[in-house]
């Protein structure tokens, strides 16, 4: 299954952070570690290179993510001219201290009253671009929940005459080239759930985990023993819930939506 998610409200919102990028010093590119390639939005690098812009990537909801892979992912996008990377949680105050020295250090020539240092935060749908700001500023002044596309329109902030920030709205691509990437993206909640269905999402993410961490699963849901695939998984963990439909069978829907709400 293709999927693709990219609501009208995004043609204008590409625009606008297009006329913003120009009045911008660095680019703030928020992903989630869990799924750094799939949630990159090709059409950002593509803005950042054409304003020969620098881009700062922070690897949000780091805690959530595979340590390894994250230190591996790093690696990979830090590299390039004018490109950093950094692991964070922005639920976490202390996690987020080093972002506005990394983002600093790429436009050496602001950071003062005179030439304050401008960021834009961009990033799809529900990577926590809201809960970076709220964390920047210290206090709330983004709307933020676990659904895509809350924000809709740009909002600028001076966190002090050194440094201000805007925040943009979530922003997908077009077309999603490698179906794999829908699915994660789904599982996520990084794109509308009118897009996709809640069963092969759930058995792909099923399938992921179920080959990539087996003992995460377990302990999570109890298990005991290896499901034969994917959908078996989905019928135990229905049952070790005690999700059950009239009759007495297993309600592998809830399982289903369980399984994609606890990721």
């Amino acid at each position: 299954m293709s999927i693709g998610w990219y609501p009208g409200h995004m043609v204008a919102a590409r625009r606008k952070a297009l006329e913003t990028l120009s009045r911008t010093d660095v680019v703030l590119e928020v992903l989630d570690a869990r799924l750094p390639g799939a949630s990159s939005n090709p059409m950002i690098g593509t803005l950042c290179r054409e304003r020969q812009r620098p881009c700062l990537r922070l690897l949000n909801k780091a805690d959530l993510a595979d340590p390894q892979a994250t230190a591996a992912w790093l690696h990979f996008l830090g590299q390039g001219r004018g490109v950093s990377a950094l692991a964070v949680s922005c639920q976490r105050a202390s996690s987020v201290n080093g972002i506005l020295r990394a983002a600093a250090a790429l436009a050496p020539h602001r950071n003062s009253p005179l030439k304050p240092l401008r960021l834009l935060i961009m990033g799809i749908p529900n990577v926590g671009k809201s809960t970076l700001i709220n964390a920047l500023l210290k206090r709330r002044v983004a709307l933020t929940g676990d659904q895509p596309a809350l924000t809709r329109h740009q909002s600028r902030h001076d966190l002090d005459d050194r440094i201000s920030l805007t925040d943009t709205p979530g922003l997908m691509w077009p077309a999603i080239e490698y179906p794999e990437d829908g699915l994660m993206l789904a599982a996520s909640h990084a794109i509308g759930d009118n897009a996709y269905i809640d069963q092969e999402v759930a058995l792909f993410l099923a399938e992921c985990l179920q080959r990539r961490y087996p003992k995460l699963l377990a302990a999570r849901y109890g298990l005991t023993g290896d499901p034969p695939d994917a959908a078996g998984l989905i019928e135990a963990i229905a049952l070790r819930r005690g999700f059950r439909v009239r009759g007495g069978d297993p309600d592998l829907e809830k399982a289903e939506r369980t399984l994609i709400h606890d990721y």
